[in-house]
């Protein structure tokens, strides 16, 4: 599987006039890089949050060669029927054009208890909806008897023409074991190089023994980029400390900082490691600065 290498979809480009949304979407195709990757949060800490999928589609309208990433959606908060659906009225309309990250949420357990769901099952859950989802994207009908979810002959046509990938998030192990029997691959975040290359041989590992091959496996990473060293740490520590709402400290050896050139060599570690995905949070001085920076990246990694 080839690199690919995307860059965050930042505000201003899912919230400005028509005309900008579509000058940086194009700026972003033209300048090389494979895909733009967005959250979902139904209601994060403070009530802040968006919708994955509604924003796949509406970035997938804005350009036919723009690939987008949902990185991470929020599976078991929505009934895996209705997402077959929504996924395969996207498929129909932006074809090859999504990638899913599936992820059971960890950061705000109260998200999870608001949408009536007790937070203690969301990965047995997410497990559930991960097979129903799948198994109905194949266009046949499916009769399921799980412990959420009840059903007979649920059917969903058409099926993609196009697979859309699904890629696992997390760092436990059972988000390993998930990956490992529903993904196309694992969706790493807050890992050294050397942690990120066992996980990888896990997934594999385990892929084997049910049959499956997984090669998608990716990360998200936030960086800071300024010629400047010192600039970079520090604007990267205040985006993270006032993102996280923790010490960026937590975050720095996970985090790489510097030139363009010093965070790629950085990131070549993952890349070695079996990273075929990156998701990069870049934080520069502006928003063109930070798209410049993933362009060229992304050109150290696919070597």
């Amino acid at each position: 599987m080839d690199v690919l290498v995307g860059t965050l979809a930042s505000p201003a480009l899912l919230n400005s006039p028509f005309d900008q949304r579509a000058r940086t979407v194009s700026h972003i195709v033209e300048a090389g890089i494979d895909h733009v990757f967005i959250a979902d949060h139904v209601s994060f800490h403070v009530g802040t949050g968006m919708d994955g999928l509604i924003n796949a589609a509406t970035l997938t309208a804005l350009h036919p060669d723009l690939k987008v990433c949902v990185g991470v959606y929020l599976l078991a908060l929505r009934h895996p029927i209705v997402t077959a659906r929504q996924l395969s009225t996207l498929a129909e309309s932006s074809a090859g054009q999504l990638m899913l990250g599936i992820g059971v949420g960890g950061e705000d357990r109260n998200e999870i208890a608001m949408c009536g769901i007790d937070p203690a099952t969301r990965g047995r859950r997410t497990d559930e909806c991960l097979y129903i989802v799948r198994e109905l994207l194949t266009g046949e009908p499916l009769d399921f008897e799980g412990e959420f979810f009840q059903f007979e002959r649920a059917w969903i046509k058409p099926a993609p023409k196009l697979p859309i990938p699904i890629l696992v998030g997390g760092r436990a192990d059972a988000s390993l074991r998930r990956a490992a029997r529903h993904g196309d691959g694992w969706l790493g975040i807050w890992s050294t190089p050397e942690r990120y290359r066992r996980s990888v041989d896990e997934v594999n590992r385990m892929a084997q023994a049910h049959g499956r091959t997984t090669e998608a496996h990716s990360i998200q990473v936030w960086v800071g980029v300024d010629n400047d060293r010192a600039h970079a740490r520090a604007r990267l520590a205040k985006g993270m400390r006032e993102f996280y709402q923790i010490p960026y400290e937590r975050f720095e050896k996970f985090s790489p900082w510097g030139s363009v050139d010093e965070v790629a060599d950085a990131l070549l570690a993952y890349r070695d490691a079996g990273c075929r995905v990156f998701n990069i949070m870049p934080v520069a001085e502006n928003e063109t600065i930070g798209i410049e920076a993933v362009a060229r990246i992304a050109q150290v990694l696919r070597g």
